[in-house]
């Protein structure tokens, strides 16, 4: 019996860097929301055994470096279970893009393997298998709008959002998280002198690997001015970024959820008398100045990033941010139909996007088998 599974995808409402930790990752901040884009996940069992990936996207990989096969190792294990796992990956959402594209199908992976073998892992140990994979996929366990701290990975379910109108550009460039990471801690001078520098979700990366890919990517860069690095960051102290987020999270949230008992809505975010109020959380968001760090590395590196979120502004935006590390760059906007001329508008000025919406983590859960 093959089980086909959808997998979406996240976006970043902001997003913060902090202290590098002493197991080599950042601490980090981050506000995951759930959209309406996926992949397609299927999933069966064949006599045998071993884990054989199949995907026609040939930057995909296909063996144990692929996130579907190392979240499949493991719940075979876990759930004591027998067979041949084939994971069959219908790629729509981009690689690198900063959507979680792969962390998403290593989740979808591991729930239909569960309804395929007919046995389930407890909670607490599917969290805990997703951490162990990569930081970003304990966020899909959850879906709907999550917190997430540490290096990403301890995640909490917060208050839904309503359903928000986005468009999602993806221009055809591939973001390294490792190197993202590699070129904050250059000009912020963190993990200077330290043993190990964050490489991202899964993977500590030594400081010598980490300045080689950093002086790498100064000297690929090309025009001069265009692409130049920087001046070093101010310095700061990551504890007091951290709390600087926690305080803008907090005030967007609770704001959000005063308003939402004042007018009304039901527990799923959804104005009761019918009227949309998509509005009041994306201002609530732009006032905190809550912003991705992420932009402050990637942008000069690839100034045509910074140009496609200037061009989400310009078509009525409320709030635009990169996605991740990127490459994705999001807009949020106060309608569908807003949203639909956006990204008509994008698609005309040679960037591709697509209009689609946030989900709820009630309507995650229902779509996400429902396929």
């Amino acid at each position: 019996m093959a089980i086909s599974v959808r997998s979406f995808a996240k976006i970043n409402l902001g997003l913060r860097i902090g202290a590098l930790r002493a197991d080599g990752f950042h601490e980090l901040r981050t506000v995951y929301q759930t959209i309406g884009l996926h992949d397609v996940i299927r999933l069966r069992i064949a006599r045998g055994d071993g884990i054989e990936i199949r995907c026609e996207d040939p930057r995909v990989p296909t063996n144990e470096w692929n996130t579907c096969y190392r979240i499949a190792e493991r719940a075979m294990s876990a759930l004591d279970a027998q067979g041949k796992v084939i994971i069959e990956i219908e790629k729509r959402l981009p690689v690198q893009g900063g959507l979680g594209a792969a962390s998403s199908n290593a989740v979808s992976a591991l729930l239909a393997l569960e309804r395929v073998m007919k046995k389930s892992l407890p909670g607490p140990e599917k969290l805990r298998i997703g951490a162990e994979v990569g930081s970003d996929l304990p966020l899909f366990l959850i879906g709907g709008t999550v917190l997430g701290v540490g290096r990403g990975e301890e995640v909490y379910p917060l208050s839904d959002l309503p359903r928000i109108a986005c468009v999602i550009a993806t221009p055809g460039i591939a973001v390294s998280t490792p190197k993202a990471f590699a070129d904050w801690d250059l000009l912020s001078g963190a993990g200077e002198g330290a043993e190990l520098g964050s490489s991202g979700p899964g993977v500590a990366v030594p400081t010598s690997e980490k300045t080689a890919r950093s002086t790498m990517n100064a000297s690929a860069m090309t025009g001069g001015d265009a692409r130049r690095s920087p001046a070093k960051l101010t310095p700061s102290s990551p504890s007091d970024k951290m709390l600087e987020f926690g305080y803008a999270a907090a005030s967007w949230l609770s704001s959000f959820s005063q308003r939402k008992t004042k007018a009304g809505l039901a527990s799923s975010g959804v104005p009761v008398s019918g009227r949309g109020r998509a509005e009041t959380p994306l201002l609530d968001l732009v006032r905190t100045g809550i912003e991705n760090d992420f932009e402050r590395v990637v942008f000069p590196q690839y100034p045509e990033l910074r140009e496609v979120k200037r061009l989400l502004e310009q078509a009525g935006a409320q709030y635009a941010s990169l996605s991740g590390s990127g490459s994705a760059v999001y807009g949020l906007f106060s309608s569908s139909d807003a949203a639909a001329k956006a990204a008509t508008r994008l698609k005309k000025s040679g960037v591709p996007a697509v209009a689609t919406s946030t989900i709820t983590r009630q309507q995650y859960w229902k779509k996400i088998l429902d396929c």
